[in-house]
Formats: C-alpha cells, sequence, structure tokens
C-alpha cells in the first residue's frame, strides 16, 4: 500500500478537492455574489437535490478509489481515510487559492448535507482531516514493517463513539440552518471531547498491535 499507490491516492484527492472547489465557486457567484455567509439563501429544489446529489457522488468516487488501491480491507478504510483527509483539506487551499476564501480559519463554512447540514468553523474539519490523514500514515506504515492490524471492540467502541460526537458538534443546529438563520456558537466542548475519544481510541490501538513478519 506504501508508496507508489499511496502517491497517486493523494494525487487523486487533491486534483479532486479543485474540482469541489471551483464547482463551490461558481455556486457562490450565483447564490452569494457579495460573498459567502449565514443564514443560508434559499436555493430550489433541484438545485438542492443536485447538490446533494454531488456530494453523494464525492463520498462514492472517495470510497471506489479506495477500493481500487487496497489488497485488503485494512489498506482499503486507510486509503479511504487518507483520500478523504486529504482531499478536504487541500478543497480549502484551492478555495482560498480560488477565491480567497475562508479569510480565517474559525470562518463558518457549510460542510455537507448528508442527512442534514453540517456546520462549522473551518478549523474543525480541517483538523479531523490532518488527523485522519496522519493515524493513516502511522498505520500504514506499520503495516509495511509486518504488524498484523487488530484493535479490540473497546478501541472500536470508542473510536465510533468520539466519531458520533464529532458528527453531532457540526449538526446539532440543523434545524436552524434550514430555518435560514444563523446557527449558535459552534460546540467547541462536545467536539473536542469526541477528538479526544478518537485519539485515545487510536492510541489503545497502537499499543495493543502485535507485530508479525512474514
Amino acid at each position: 500500500m506504501m508508496g507508489r499507490r499511496l502517491a497517486w491516492v493523494t494525487i487523486y484527492a487533491v486534483a479532486m478537492a479543485y474540482v469541489e472547489s471551483a464547482v463551490v465557486v461558481y455556486l457562490r457567484a450565483i447564490y452569494y455574489p457579495h460573498g459567502f455567509t449565514f443564514p443560508l439563501v434559499p436555493m430550489p429544489p433541484v438545485m438542492a437535490a443536485i447538490e446533494v446529489g454531488r456530494e453523494a457522488a464525492t463520498f462514492v468516487m472517495l470510497v471506489g478509489v479506495a477500493a481500487l488501491a487496497g489488497t485488503d480491507r485494512w489498506d482499503r478504510f486507510l486509503a479511504f481515510c487518507m483520500a478523504f483527509g486529504v482531499w478536504d483539506v487541500f478543497y480549502y487551499v484551492w478555495l482560498w487559492l480560488l477565491a480567497g476564501w475562508p479569510p480565517s480559519l474559525f470562518t463558518w463554512d457549510l460542510l455537507f448535507l448528508i442527512p442534514v447540514p453540517w456546520v462549522g468553523p473551518v478549523l474543525a474539519p480541517v483538523l479531523i482531516s490532518v488527523a485522519l490523514v496522519t493515524t493513516a500514515l502511522v498505520l500504514l506504515r506499520l503495516k509495511d514493517q509486518g504488524v498484523l492490524l487488530s484493535f479490540s471492540a473497546s478501541a472500536w467502541t470508542l473510536a465510533v463513539v468520539g466519531g458520533l460526537l464529532v458528527l453531532g458538534s457540526f449538526t446539532f443546529d440543523f434545524a436552524t440552518v434550514l430555518r435560514q438563520e444563523n446557527p449558535s456558537p459552534f460546540h467547541w466542548g462536545v467536539f473536542g471531547l469526541g477528538v479526544g475519544l478518537a485519539a485515545v481510541a487510536s492510541a489503545l490501538g497502537v499499543r495493543r498491535l502485535g507485530r508479525t513478519r512474514s
């Protein structure tokens, strides 16, 4: 998994991020000619449905490249984490280069639409993406060295709970956003707890790994 295939996954994610950011530049030129801000501007139902479909297609493409890059389920899972993280970070890199946005990492953004709108400051998803890329690289490196990847049920439970808390921090105010109102302050406490639990799960999992050499 390390080496050439991982390099192509990264190149794919960076290029895909450019396509995503370009689409957003076009949309904002149409619906937010004076600059993107909350509350959200109402979008025609057909256009909203197309946007949801585009985001679903993005997810499928990330899963697809990970499936092609990996040789087993761990390779595929970690390749997906790598692709998702690189794609998300470079989405904002390209958006800043193309449109000068966001002006700050604390600027709020509409992050995702499935199954409900996700909102939060840009810094939050960037932190998650950097953590995904870092963890994926560490585990892929261990696997390349002959380590048998195997996490305990408790580690997976902590990771899932942490992930749900992070998801909750992004989606608690989805009804407010749908009403075209400004969201309440971001739930940094919930977000931080979720990230902390996921970090503990990763640390426990890495400590538990047994080394087997071929």
